[in-house]
């Protein structure tokens, strides 16, 4: 079907501060200003008109499907996603039902409850991060963190930087800059966003010296390779990857009587943020904080929002006079973070002193109760579709125990590739998996508190 043209349709286009009050515009002023939305408003109308007069000069009619000039609730949804393309979706509260917990893509691990509820009063007014109140004089940004990492740790010292990755390029930068460090050639990683150890170590002024093979070091390699330049021995537990077979490698307690016998400290990369043993069998042959400052390891580094799940932070426990080097060196202010990851820290390691779960915790719940929590999400859900239970495995991720799935069950459901991506552009949005072509939720890395908006998020995407 087709109608004549009277006028030139273009007249019916509607100017653009009528279009700015539509409400999703308005939400989208209030976040960017109304000059940039004007701007993108101006470019959609602009294409539509130049759309419009081709069609017009081709022919005296113009097909129904053409753009609908007056449709404006049409012009302003473009205009919103012409706005949201343009500087990106906001950061928003995202399900996780992938069954991955330090899920990096995600913001690795979430914060307790009660921490991030006691968190606004702290950062919407002035605190005392560096005042001591009964004195009113200067303090320590540190001094709290110190005595609760200790605590954790029994670790003499601690200090607090930006990330891991900061938290091992100070230790190097303040230990053995124009030095050499000793490492083993398997422990060489490469983290996240293709940082490498030796690239690390040649930032941080160090010379790095590699020992064994790939799969196979010995004690006698380390001692072979210190001489006069030797600054330290360091130790990195690998991330993301095992190798398994034919292998050989030196504990920490070895290094450590080495380090002694040579007068050299031992400094070791624990990565996770594993602070004490944990009864979980993926756990089992990784070694915390507390063991290796117990083994004697002299600093000891991991990241505060892995295994912890606090906010991102680099942790550094170990002797006294090897941790305040790390705080004297100038490298240390430019990595110092910020009053919103002390606060949040702080309450993370009472929260943890104190003996309460942690959410890492919910990747072993007790099977019957998590039986019955998924049969009343799959209820909610099976209006809509069949769901059943079904064998999977969940992660730690981040790097921690790599290759250790943990067994237990989830949710399927029939779905696909376009139900998948409904749900995580949906409101809330929700991250999950395909396996065998069915739609896997795993409940164990989604706070139950979002079981009802995952559920409803699930039923509208399958409906759509």
């Amino acid at each position: 079907m087709s109608r004549l043209v009277s006028e030139d349709p273009r007249r019916r286009i509607p100017p653009v501060d009528r279009l700015l009050g539509d409400s999703a515009l308005q939400h989208l002023i209030a976040l960017y200003g109304r000059d940039a939305v004007t701007v993108q408003a101006r470019r959609v109308l602009e294409e539509l008109r130049r759309s419009m007069g081709r069609a017009d000069s081709a022919s005296e009619e113009v097909p129904e499907a053409a753009p609908a000039a007056d449709d404006e609730g049409a012009l302003a949804a473009r205009i919103a996603a012409r706005v949201e393309a343009h500087f990106g979706r906001p950061l928003e509260r995202v399900i996780n039902a992938t069954g991955i917990f330090i899920h990096t893509n995600l913001g690795r691990s979430p914060l307790p409850q009660d921490v991030a509820r006691g968190l606004p009063s702290l950062l919407d007014a002035y605190c005392n991060l560096e005042m001591e109140l009964s004195t009113g004089r200067r303090s320590d940004r540190n001094r709290r963190v110190r005595s609760l990492l200790a605590a954790a740790t029994g670790a003499e010292d601690a200090a607090l930087v930006n990330n891991n990755a900061a938290a091992v390029v100070l230790a190097l930068a303040a230990l053995a800059a124009g030095r050499e460090v000793v490492v083993s050639r398997g422990e060489l990683v490469e983290i996240g966003g293709s940082f490498r150890i030796p690239e690390m170590m040649a930032a941080a002024g160090a010379e790095l010296v590699e020992v064994g093979t790939t799969n196979r070091v010995r004690l006698a390699d380390y001692a072979a390779a210190i001489g006069e330049k030797t600054a330290l021995l360091l130790k990195v537990f690998p991330s993301n990857y095992r190798i398994v077979g034919f292998t050989a490698a030196v504990a920490p307690g070895e290094l450590v009587a080495l380090g002694k016998e040579r007068g050299l400290p031992v400094v070791v990369d624990e990565g996770s943020g594993l602070l004490r043993p944990h009864s979980a069998p993926q756990l089992a042959d990784h070694p915390s904080h507390a063991d290796l400052v117990a083994a004697g390891c002299d600093l000891v580094t991991g990241s505060g929002d892995k295994l912890l799940g606090g906010p991102q932070a680099g942790l550094m426990v170990g002797r006294r006079e090897v941790v305040e080097r790390c705080r004297r060196h100038p490298l240390y202010r430019a990595m110092r973070p910020d009053r919103a990851t002390y606060a949040a820290l702080e309450a993370v390691l009472r929260r943890y002193l104190a003996g309460r779960p942690m959410p890492v915790d919910r990747l072993w719940p007790d099977p019957d109760a998590h039986r019955a929590r998924l049969d009343a999400v799959a209820g909610r859900i099976s209006a809509v579709v069949a769901v059943e239970r079904v064998s999977a495995e969940a992660f730690l991720g981040g790097g921690s125990a790599p290759e250790r799935p943990i067994p237990g069950e989830a949710l399927a459901l029939a779905g696909g590739d376009a139900c998948l991506a409904r749900l995580r552009t949906g409101r809330p949005p929700v991250v999950a998996y395909l396996r065998d072509g069915r739609l896997i939720l795993d409940l164990r890395t989604v706070d139950p508190a979002d079981d009802e908006p995952l559920a409803a998020a699930v039923r509208r995407a399958l409906e759509e």
